[in-house]
């Protein structure tokens, strides 16, 4: 029997931890604002557990990445206590070095505790019997838009159910607001639109077991195509990171597709936009499809090498496992809760100023138990960057149709992976 919310958010405040006295140090690594997120849990974690001293070690990204692995590969020379690990990252680890990162289920993550999380962020984490992992911050995606670019077009954002509708909406947005484009994407080295969108009609680039490529399946085709009819549309050009937050500020861009955590890029690099900016669900390929996905997300390890494993499970069971400390992230960093019972917090049904009084946090985490599960698995690199290559060609017409380049791209990661294509 599932447990409910108020149920689990019991279990895992005051029955999740083994019998052990936690004392010492601890060492975390991370990186930038996740770093800074799981520094502002260590008091609220020091009121239960005084005598543990933690230390956050802002590393960033690839730093962490690379390290793990040189650290995995001397035995687990060097690591800290915790790390943080990308979910579709993760299997790369746990492939290669099963033996670096211990069971979290000897520590006392029972699966109570895991249920208490949507399975779309365990199905990396968790190999057969052993958790690697606990879920930590994930990245529900939604539409990101400037209320007062749509008013101005007559645009209701209610009233876009479809892609095709968005393309619509884009054109008039557009028309009504000179200067301003309906949205933005990284086509030049990224694939962000089509992994969202392949992930909201439930493809991927690999099965769910990892075992086949399927990349070249009729929804990533629907996705793929999806894109290319925004693109050709003119709705949808190209734009990195920081281009994209410039577009923000400058006011020449109205939506952003994004997941959850970039509710804290809009309101931190754009201020001055209070009251402006508003949320509404992804749009779907189809009237009735789904209209949820997940695009980022991180875990949280412990390595085998660790001093002070009770210690160290106690911190990431506090700062991941409780309503307090995943919330805590979620009101100082905007790192959105992974915890499904967090939706019951109190913080999350407020209304925010800057976003027009909107509940905004009731939108995002709404959608999370309604995301289709997406394996990285360990050639997730590799599939990513010939997926890229081959999304702008098609975009530059450089295929006769979406499943053309699909399947070129199933091709040549069957190559690098020796994995079979699904049929």
């Amino acid at each position: 029997m599932t447990l409910g919310r108020a149920a689990l958010a019991l279990v895992l405040v005051t029955g999740s931890a083994p019998a052990f006295a936690q004392t010492g140090e601890i060492t975390v690594w991370s990186w930038n604002v996740a770093a800074s997120s799981l520094e502002s849990t260590i008091e609220g974690f020091n009121a239960q557990y005084p005598d543990v001293t933690v230390t956050v070690q802002d590393l960033g990204n690839q730093q962490v990445f690379d390290r793990t692995l040189a650290g995995c590969a001397a035995g687990g020379a060097e690591l800290p206590d915790v790390l943080s690990i990308e979910n579709h990252e993760a299997e790369i680890f746990w492939a290669q070095f099963p033996d670096c990162f211990t069971n979290l289920k000897e520590l006392g993550y029972t699966e109570e505790i895991a249920a208490g999380f949507p399975d779309f962020k365990r199905v990396e984490l968790e190999v057969g019997d052993v958790a690697y992992a606990m879920p930590w911050d994930s990245g529900p995606v939604v539409m990101f838009y400037r209320r007062d670019f749509y008013e101005k077009a007559g645009v209701d954002p209610e009233e876009i159910k479809t892609w095709d509708d968005f393309i619509e909406a884009g054109k008039a947005v557009a028309e009504a607001n000179p200067g301003v484009v309906m949205t933005r994407a990284d086509f030049n080295g990224d694939t962000e639109w089509f992994r969202m969108l392949a992930n909201e009609q439930g493809c991927g680039y690999f099965s769910s077991d990892g075992s086949e490529i399927t990349v070249n399946q009729p929804a990533c085709v629907a996705a793929l195509e999806t894109v290319k009819k925004m693109y050709d549309a003119g709705i949808i050009t190209a734009a990195d990171w920081d281009e994209k937050i410039q577009a923000n500020t400058a006011g020449t861009v109205a939506s952003q597709l994004y997941g959850g955590w970039y509710e804290g890029t809009i309101r931190s690099t754009s201020p001055d936009l209070a009251g402006k900016w508003g949320v509404y669900r992804m749009p779907s390929v189809t009237e009735d499809g789904p209209r949820a996905a997940n695009l980022g997300g991180s875990s949280l390890a412990i390595p085998n090498n660790s001093d002070n494993k009770e210690a160290a499970w106690a911190f990431v069971n506090y700062a991941l496992g409780t309503n307090e400390g995943q919330v805590t992230m979620l009101r100082e960093y905007g790192l959105v809760p992974s915890l499904l019972s967090a939706l019951d917090d109190p913080y999350v049904k407020e209304p925010l100023p800057y976003w027009g009084d909107q509940a905004v946090w009731v939108d995002i985490l709404g959608t999370l138990d309604q995301v289709v599960p997406s394996r990285g698995t360990p050639f997730f690199g590799d599939a990513d960057g010939i997926m890229n290559a081959v999304q702008s060609q098609y975009l530059n017409d450089g295929f006769d149709s979406a499943q053309a380049a699909a399947d070129d791209a199933a091709n040549q990661i069957a190559l690098v992976t020796g994995l079979p294509i699904a049929e």
